[in-house]
């Protein structure tokens, strides 16, 4: 099964323009982009034959040019990170079985996120979408809370049921956890923004509209949950390490914390 990696990367975010030309100082002082990091991440994954980053932006093209990464130039209509994948895939300029989404905002994904991801395709061959699901832990949930008390919109969270298949994705915090009582483990999960598609669901995903909670949530993946195809949440483990995205500009001092934690 022929798998690519591909980093969806646009310039005009709303809610940070420009975010994945931004600079993060690593412990040594070095400064990378947020989309270099982020190829990095890719590049460290084993069992991949292509990596690309599917942007619209010549500014973000031009950067990825300088740090050696194969670019996929897509249009500028493409409304998310999914449709990007789709128009990659559509163009011709992508030869795959299997497509992994690595969004471009998460440095700090581990490359066995999306090991674990690609081996649970591969051993179900049914399932036609997959995604890393994390269990919260003190740090972690403790962002959740914080950004929702300031009102900034931070990480997801995601609920499954007993097959593990997804229930909902938010931007809020689920289930809701009485604060006085927070249970040990944490019963919350962050959905990390990784995802693993077969060609024929991403065909499939750019022919329907998008779906009123997809739209309430700013969720893509919501489009699939919508329409009634499963999308399987494969738990993965920390192992010691903290991940987050970045969302927004105070997500930077987090992430450079994690770096230097790591």
């Amino acid at each position: 099964m022929k798998t690519a990696i591909v980093i969806p990367a646009r310039y005009a975010s709303t809610r940070y323009p420009g975010k994945p030309l931004a600079r993060l100082t690593l412990p040594s002082g070095e400064t990378k982009s947020l989309i270099e990091m982020s190829w990095e991440a890719a590049m460290a994954v084993s069992g991949v034959d292509d990596v690309y980053v599917a942007t619209d932006d010549d500014r973000i093209a031009a950067a990825c040019a300088g740090f050696g990464a194969a670019v996929i130039m897509t249009s500028e209509t493409c409304r998310n990170g999914t449709e990007r994948c789709a128009e990659a895939l559509a163009a011709g300029a992508l030869d795959a079985d299997l497509v992994v989404n690595l969004q471009g905002d998460a440095p700090l994904t581990p490359a066995w996120f999306v090991e674990d991801l690609i081996a649970a395709m591969r051993t179900d061959e049914t399932a036609q979408v997959a995604t890393p699901v994390l269990r919260c832990d003190a740090v972690t949930y403790g962002h959740f809370t914080e950004d929702r008390r300031a009102g900034r919109v931070g990480g997801t969270t995601a609920v499954f049921d007993v097959a593990g298949h997804a229930l909902y994705f938010s931007k809020e915090v689920i289930p809701f956890i009485d604060p006085g009582k927070l249970p040990d483990p944490i019963p919350v999960f962050h959905h990390v923004g990784v995802y693993a598609y077969r060609a024929a669901a991403l065909q499939a995903y750019t022919g329907w509209a998008p779906g009123r909670l997809e739209t309430l949530e700013g969720l893509e993946q919501l489009r699939f949950v919508e329409n009634g195809v499963p999308v399987a949440c494969v738990e993965v483990e920390g192992r010691g390490r903290v991940f987050w995205e970045l969302n927004n500009p105070s997500d930077i001092p987090r992430i450079e914390a994690a770096l230097r934690a790591m």
